[in-house]
């Protein structure tokens, strides 16, 4: 809340400055070809660098696609590995690269801000499961804190599925680092090291969310578990602010979990501070939920309808950053992508 209404308040996206014709787009993916058509068709015509970075050779019209060499080593790994290999072997024409996961359909697409890092936002699309979908929903209204962003001297973190940097930025700060989350990771790396400087963008990516319990489950353990172990490269006010955002994602449904089972059986007596604590939590649960599905524009309606079912659906954005936080993964893992909407 004193991100988004105190830090954040009052900011406003910055006009583009620079246009398309000064970006490269870089779309990274593994091997599917389908997916990675739809989200080239999507881009703007003014959009005319376009480049595919994957691991196995694929037949995408309208880019040009590079394979990712086998043999290639360097300290990143996964899709670190594939952006790093990119970055020392792609010339970029212009000023910027933007990066892209390979289902982010992007939206109108004016231009630029002035930054070094500029964040695209974000409006995920069901393609399975509805409760993953409303966990995605209630991220956007969480995310809303990116707004504050700006004002700090480090970005608390960053999405890589839609985010631009500046090309001689990337080369001074690079990708070379083994981190589950290669964008937060650059970003603590670049701001960090650098006087670099952040702007939100208008500009919306339709990516695609979580099609099961399962997927956004893992999804969310490999975010959790990769910013406390990134954290280490940030000081130490930074560190101890960014574990205590996780911890409190991971509590986010106490209501749901605690306060009401307990109550139905008998073992808190619902009363006095109890209530209003209850009450004050779950405010904060269906405050969140209704802002992200506001953010949703014509959508925002139906999805405002589903407001009673956030206590449920904060359990299901939450139960993988616990498992993050109590059994980090060992490797990467992609979430699954169904070419759905």
């Amino acid at each position: 809340m004193v991100l988004t209404y105190v830090v954040g308040a009052g900011y406003e996206p910055p006009a583009p400055e620079h246009g398309p014709e000064a970006v490269q787009v870089r779309i990274l993916t593994v091997d599917v070809a389908a997916i990675v058509q739809r989200t080239v068709d999507a881009l703007s015509d003014a959009l005319d660098d376009v480049h595919v970075i994957a691991e196995e050779p694929l037949d995408v019209a309208g880019a040009a696609v590079h394979a990712v060499p086998d043999g290639f080593e360097c300290d990143a790994v996964r899709k670190g590995r594939a952006i790093e290999w990119t970055r020392r072997e792609l010339a970029v024409g212009g000023e910027f690269v933007l990066y892209l996961d390979e289902d982010s359909l992007l939206e109108a697409f004016e231009g630029l801000p002035d930054a070094d890092v500029v964040q695209l936002q974000e409006r995920p699309r069901r393609t399975g499961s509805v409760l993953s979908y409303l966990a995605d929903v209630y991220r956007m209204g969480v995310q809303l804190e990116q707004r504050a962003f700006a004002q700090l001297s480090i970005p608390l973190f960053a999405w890589g599925g839609g985010i631009t940097v500046r090309a001689d930025l990337e080369n001074e700060v690079t990708w070379n680092r083994e981190t589950l989350v290669e964008d937060t990771a650059f970003v603590w790396a670049a701001f960090e090291r650098f006087d670099a400087d952040f702007a939100l963008a208008e500009s919306v990516c339709r990516n695609e969310a979580p099609p099961s319990l399962y997927e956004v489950a893992q999804q969310r353990r490999r975010w959790a578990a990769g910013n406390l172990q990134a954290a280490s490269m940030l000081p130490a006010r930074y560190r101890l602010l960014t574990r205590l955002r996780n911890c409190a994602w991971a509590l986010s449904p106490v209501v749901t979990l605690v306060a009401v089972p307990l109550s139905l059986l008998g073992v808190v007596v619902y009363g006095g501070l109890f209530v209003l604590l209850s009450a004050l939590l779950a405010a904060f649960t269906f405050f969140w939920y209704l802002r992200g599905a506001l953010a949703y524009g014509g959508q925002r309606v139906a999805l405002a309808l589903a407001t009673p079912l956030a206590p449920l659906v904060t359990v299901v954005h939450s139960m993988g950053t616990v498992a993050g936080i109590l059994a980090p993964p060992e490797r990467f893992r992609v979430t699954t992508k169904t070419g759905g909407d």
